[in-house]
């Protein structure tokens, strides 16, 4: 029977697929039979999970865990510490800013997001936990590539996702390289077409309270 856990069927669906051949490969008709759901369904996400390198085809043909996790677990196990530490910084900064709040990480061409706290508003930016991102776009991308501003922070406008705009700011060591990045994010018609001016102050004091929280400083 299918079942929902975190009330976005989607996820809930493909993350069912990715626990039934968490023992052992499965066939198409297998994953139907372990996840109780439509095979078009099963056959969709499975398409779409072996394309994002999270599942792979054994060479007889069954599908099994991708050689993304293997990337995204390493990654994982190497900053969970720091995801843990800023935990406080990230809810106050959701608190004080009132919008969403992202940690993101370098993983070589791109970024990953070690953890992500939502806005209460109904109108909010969702970044899941693990979402792998370019450095290219967005400021958080642009923190962790090394852009760097006097003020200690970046903001960028509709560079990720049309009708976004974010701010970020650097988490660094005691030698001064950067080793994440906080970031806050929501909806431009609230955050402006200038967000850095409101809410730059208060990611970088979120970010400076990561490096002290994790004992980089």
């Amino acid at each position: 029977m299918e079942s929902t856990v975190s009330g976005v069927g989607v996820i809930d669906k493909a993350a069912a697929i990715l626990v039934a051949v968490e023992d052992s490969p499965a066939s198409l008709a297998e994953l139907v039979t372990r996840t109780g759901q439509s095979r078009p369904t099963v056959h969709r996400l499975a398409t779409a999970l072996e394309l994002h390198g999270l599942l792979r085809r054994a060479t007889d043909g069954r599908y099994a865990l991708g050689p993304r996790l293997l990337t995204l677990g390493r990654v994982a196990a190497d900053h969970w510490p720091l995801a843990d530490s800023a935990g406080e910084a990230l809810a106050r900064l959701r608190d004080v800013t009132g919008e969403s709040a992202q940690l993101y990480v370098r993983h070589g061409d791109s970024r990953i997001c070690l953890a992500s706290l939502e806005s209460p508003h109904g109108l909010r930016t969702i970044v899941a936990t693990g979402a792998v991102m370019p450095l290219d776009q967005g400021s958080g991308g642009r923190v962790l590539a090394g852009e760097t501003s006097p003020e200690g922070w970046i903001e960028s406008i509709a560079e990720r996702e049309a009708g976004v705009a974010s701010v970020s700011a650097p988490v660094v060591d005691g030698a001064g390289a950067t080793v994440a990045a906080v970031s806050v994010s929501g909806p431009i018609e609230r955050l402006s077409s200038t967000p850095g001016l409101s809410l730059g102050a208060a990611v970088v004091a979120a970010a400076r309270e990561v490096a002290i929280a994790a004992g980089l400083r």
